[in-house]
């Protein structure tokens, strides 16, 4: 099993950290976290992969081990996570990648891909949302309100609660009991340090943005025909399986796995998804 390493780099002054591991020259397959976690989401996959691959696996700022300034000193918004991202990646030499991306990690992805789609190899998205099919209405309720008066903000906030952050990783869950309770314990602890919660709030309502930019997603999939592999867990009361179907509207030969489990599909299914994935990304010409 080969090492991963836990790095640091500084992107237009920013600290960013990254998890890194896998053969030297191989292909890069970057993974891209979601809401509420960070890189630690990873944490069994990347040694899985990182045989046959050369794995990257950064904290967006504000999430993990990355810095997380105040609001007052950083305006947090997906534009600004995927420019970061950019520039992580130029950084350490990765110009060409294929990505994995899960939640948030989705509408950065999206970016990355429509900015530069020579450098996007292949794409598997991970309960990563594209289309507004995938919405779950009742888990987005409370944020469309959000969106709509920042006043309403009582709904967004129990998103941040260690109740609801548990009921993220257990939801559609057949045995809840595969799925460790250190993942839910550590997200909480990193999204309640003090000021975290304003620059959970300012993600939330930035993502009400990344709806109008669907139809660039969409067509980039057509013009550059990049493979897609959606692995989803069916019973995920976030993004539901309509977001994972929804790809075949657009990617050419998309392959699609609903599986039984949440959003947090890699806590209770990590096997069969770490297989999916090395497979497709075998065959896809990386």
């Amino acid at each position: 099993m080969r090492t991963v390493y836990n790095r640091y780099a500084e992107v237009d002054g920013r600290r960013l950290f990254y998890r890194e591991a896998g053969v030297p020259g191989a292909p890069t397959v970057v993974l891209l976290h979601g809401f509420p976690t960070s890189s630690f989401m990873f944490r069994d996959l990347i040694p899985l992969l990182a045989d046959r691959w050369h794995v990257i696996a950064p904290d967006h700022l504000g999430f993990g081990h990355s810095d997380a300034p105040p609001v007052e000193e950083f305006d947090y918004t997906f534009d600004a996570l995927a420019d970061l991202t950019a520039g992580l990646l130029r950084q350490i030499g990765v110009e060409r990648y294929a990505m994995y991306v899960h939640d948030y990690g989705a509408p950065i992805g999206w970016r990355l891909a429509v900015a530069r789609p020579d450098a996007v190899t292949a794409i598997v998205t991970q309960n990563g949302n594209g289309y507004e099919a995938g919405f779950v209405d009742e888990f987005w309720a409370p944020v469309r309100d959000y969106w709509q008066d920042p006043a309403n903000d009582a709904g967004v906030r129990q998103a941040l609660t260690l109740d609801v952050i548990r009921w993220q990783y257990l939801n559609g869950v057949p045995d809840e009991s595969v799925v460790c309770p250190d993942t839910w314990q550590h997200d909480y602890a990193l999204v309640s340090r003090p000021g975290n919660d304003a620059v959970q709030l300012k993600l939330f309502a930035d993502y009400a943005g990344n709806v109008p930019l669907y139809p660039k997603l969409h067509a980039y999939l057509r013009d550059s025909g990049v493979p897609v592999l959606a692995v989803w867990g069916r019973g995920d009361g976030i993004f539901g399986p309509a977001g994972a179907e929804a790809f075949a509207a657009d990617a050419r030969d998309a392959e699609i796995h609903l599986i039984e489990g949440g959003h947090f599909l890699l806590e209770s299914q990590l096997a069969t998804v770490a297989g999916l994935v090395d497979r497709f990304l075998e065959r896809t010409d990386q």
